[in-house]
């Protein structure tokens, strides 16, 4: 681990030299392609310096300790020495999750597909409201969201939903979310005060540029149509509305959120290319079984993950059997101790893994 450490600081070196280098920032692909090289190393390099330094502090405090005298000084050396040492164990732990494989999708913008489950409109009612808590989630971190397709069931409830959130790491926090959420509570048209379970289904895939998946247009068939829903001048009054077939697979895709028939064709193939680069990345890790069983519940979407339940006021993440007494708060977008437990037990576990196969 050690000799891989002293490479990335070498490698490091060089980049800032070369970032230094006169003409450099004029080449935007060399430029881009190291400052994000340098992005990923900075972090591993300074926990590794920070290392040094206090592995020299421990050497130097046991050998002064051999020397002094005073009592005084040396109750000093000792905490400094108790100190470092503690810091020595935390570092090496921040180490080894630092140099874990990274995802190449992390850094990418996500696509999230709402699907309504079993319980007709209070599942659609609950689609809506974790629609909602995600854009909250997505404004609490800075992030952009935008809207592709809503299919809505005309009681404030959605169908389906897809849109996109824009923001750095957005699918190395969002993809824990795939899989079955079930929503626990007594519906407002349920006269007899019964506790219905409902579910919901949530997709997140990593936005698929062109240089990730080559899609072949001569496999797309592009319909136009006049879109529909509340307001706006042009809804039902142009041919805005695009529906996207896949021949191959027989996806099919239909945005009508933009006024502009480009701007939806633009945003249906988006999430065709993502869809179809998804499909190649899960016969990847089929390929890969092993690997995936040591993820911790990401991607899967006929897994449960996750339920919400409105009497006891509670959110349970199976995966992790994580309890949490605040259901409110996490309606309202505050996920961040959830996304960070099981970001947590994803690293365990593929710390354990490699441990494992060593």
């Amino acid at each position: 681990m050690f000799d891989k450490l002293e490479d990335i600081l070498i490698r490091l070196e060089e980049i800032l030299r070369q970032l230094a280098e006169p003409g450099v920032a004029g080449d935007s692909a060399r430029f881009q392609r190291l400052m994000k090289e340098q992005a990923e190393l900075q972090p591993i390099a300074e926990a590794y310096r920070e290392y040094k330094s206090n592995k020299q502090t421990i050497e130097d405090s046991l050998s002064m300790l051999e020397e002094e005298n005073d009592g005084e000084m040396r109750e000093m050396l000792k905490e400094e020495l108790s100190s470092a040492k503690k810091r020595v164990e935390e570092l090496e732990q921040e180490i080894k999750i630092l140099l874990l494989p990274k995802d190449p999708n992390d850094n990418k913008n996500v696509i999230v597909e709402i699907r309504a489950g079993a319980g007709g409109d209070e599942a659609a009612l609950f689609a809506a409201e974790v629609y909602r808590m995600y854009v909250k989630y997505a404004e609490s971190r800075n992030w952009k969201t935008e809207m592709i397709d809503v299919n809505e069931n005309g009681i404030g409830g959605f169908k389906e939903v897809t849109f996109m959130i824009n923001g750095a790491g957005a699918y190395s926090r969002m993809k824990y979310e795939s899989g079955v959420h079930r929503v626990q509570r007594v519906p407002e048209t349920e006269s007899g005060g019964r506790i219905h379970t409902s579910t919901i289904t949530v997709a997140i895939m990593p936005e698929a540029e062109e240089i990730d998946f080559q899609l072949d247009m001569n496999d797309c068939k592009f319909d136009v149509f006049r879109a529909s829903g509340n307001g706006g001048q042009c809804v039902n009054t142009t041919d805005s509305a695009v529906r996207l077939t896949h021949i191959p697979t027989g996806i099919v895709i239909s945005c009508q959120d933009e006024k502009s028939q480009l701007k939806n064709k633009d945003k249906a193939l988006k999430v065709l290319r993502s869809r179809l680069y998804e499909l190649e990345c899960e016969k990847q890790h089929d390929a890969e079984a092993e690997a995936r069983r040591s993820q911790v519940g990401t991607g899967d979407r006929s897994e449960k993950i996750r339920t919400y339940n409105f009497p006891q006021g509670r959110v349970t993440d199976h995966r992790i059997k994580l309890t949490l007494h605040r259901l409110d708060g996490i309606l309202n977008g505050d996920l961040d101790e959830v996304i960070d437990s099981l970001i947590a037990a994803d690293q365990a576990a593929k710390l354990s893994n490699l441990q494992e196969s060593a």
